[in-house]
């Protein structure tokens, strides 16, 4: 899993996709993210406003990160 720093309390979904490099682009983030192909804390999660706080955890494609602070 990896650890990825935020700067402020919050950051949305589709933003943390792109910088945890977890997906190429916003397009791709919204596809992902409308196909429930995401999951946060082990829920799926289809919404791409959803705000994550530290100590979440989003899943792509196997694929972990864990929000922390900077």
């Amino acid at each position: 899993m990896m650890d990825i720093p935020i700067r402020d309390e919050v950051i949305r979904l589709g933003q943390f996709l792109k910088l945890a490099n977890l997906i190429d682009s916003g397009s791709e983030a919204k596809a992902v993210i409308a196909d429930g192909l995401v999951q946060v804390n082990g829920e799926v999660e289809t919404r791409r406003g959803r705000q994550l706080r530290v100590d979440d955890v989003v899943t792509v494609g196997g694929q972990s990160a864990r929000v922390i602070a900077e």
